[in-house]
């Protein structure tokens, strides 16, 4: 396996990708799509109360899929990468090392507060922030330095709650930075409560949209600044309906492999926003930014402590580990585009 995924380990723009034929298979036969990814025909009286139950049993079971994923998964990432779980920030076609990779995961975080235009003026630093799939909590602990605010994230790991808390206690945080468990579609928090509401690459997981961005305006208070980085496909031309079936293919066969439900473009985020009377929507497309990021997942995947760390993290790591070169190639295809979206809520 680490021979083969080395030939994925070049800069991402001249990428070839390549899997295996076993690897494809092993690939295609772990997990179906969730049902939630399938279209389903209008229908009424019973027949729409068994869709929705069933819609409802779809989602739960992408929620324990995420879950669990993350539980396996991230002890492995931090021993690595460390406690940012994160696509980096990298200046277009540089070749970069480990250290810089780290460097440009703290660059991500700066460069998306730049882009929604949070002050650095500290009469004007966001006070209240909740970080929405917080992870093990990097940017929730790096923000509240960074601004003296308090901060609460949330994430569906229980694993990630907890040694986000832990790593709170350690760097003298408990008494600003708190985590739970708790769903980012049905949010435990009053309205209105948050100035930064923060989601960094965890708008992916969430199977509806606009309930997604509709809770995030919630608690978010009036004039609050709310940041959205998140992995989306390309914008449909006009002359489209949907993707191609070659795309939609390559996107569930990542979608199986991440716990993934059906991915949206930038427009539609726009769309959402728009529809919510949200204010100042601005939007970037920072695929070239990220570029040598999956390539040095890649790399790092081959180093001794990373395959032997890979092979005990359990199967769901594993199976997402196999998918990284589809990541590429949805790059090198123009297909995935990792976008940001920031916008204000009325005063």
């Amino acid at each position: 396996m680490a021979a083969r995924l080395h030939r994925h380990a070049s800069e991402l723009p001249s990428l070839p990708l390549r899997l295996s034929a076993s690897r494809t298979r092993l690939l295609e036969a772990a997990n179906r799509p969730p049902s939630a990814l399938r279209l389903r025909p209008k229908s009424c009286g019973p027949a729409r109360v068994m869709a929705a139950a069933a819609s409802a049993t779809a989602e739960e079971g992408l929620k324990k899929g995420i879950a669990e994923f993350y539980d396996q998964s991230s002890g492995l990432w931090e021993d690595i990468w460390g406690d940012h779980m994160h696509h980096g920030f990298y200046d277009r076609g540089v070749t970069a090392s480990i250290d810089d990779h780290r460097a440009a995961q703290i660059r991500m975080i700066e460069e998306a507060l730049r882009f929604a235009g949070v002050s650095d003026d500290p009469s004007k630093n966001p006070k209240k922030v909740v970080d929405v799939g917080c992870g093990i909590g990097g940017s929730s602990r790096y923000l509240s330095k960074k601004f003296e605010a308090q901060c609460e994230g949330i994430t569906l790991s229980p694993v990630q709650a907890q040694r986000a808390h832990n790593l709170a206690v350690v760097e003298g945080l408990a008494d600003r930075v708190t985590f739970q468990v708790a769903d980012a579609l049905e949010q435990p928090f009053s309205d209105g409560q948050f100035d930064l509401v923060w989601s960094m690459e965890s708008g992916e997981h969430m199977p509806d949209k606009k309930k997604f961005v509709g809770e995030l305006a919630r608690v978010a208070a009036p004039g609050a600044t709310i940041i959205i980085v998140t992995w989306c496909h390309r914008d449909l031309l006009p002359s489209e309906d949907t993707l191609l079936p070659e795309e939609l293919n390559l996107l569930n066969k990542i979608c199986d492999a991440y716990y993934l439900p059906s991915w949206c473009s930038a427009a539609d985020y726009i769309e959402i926003a728009q529809s919510l009377s949200l204010e100042n929507i601005k939007i970037a497309d920072w695929s070239e930014n990220v570029a040598p990021f999956w390539p040095a997942v890649i790399r790092s995947a081959l180093t001794w402590q990373g395959f032997t760390s890979l092979l005990q993290s359990g199967w769901k790591t594993i199976k997402g580990a196999l998918a990284m070169p589809l990541m590429i190639e949805g790059y090198n295809k123009k297909l995935i585009k990792f976008a940001i979206i920031t916008c204000r809520k009325p005063e």
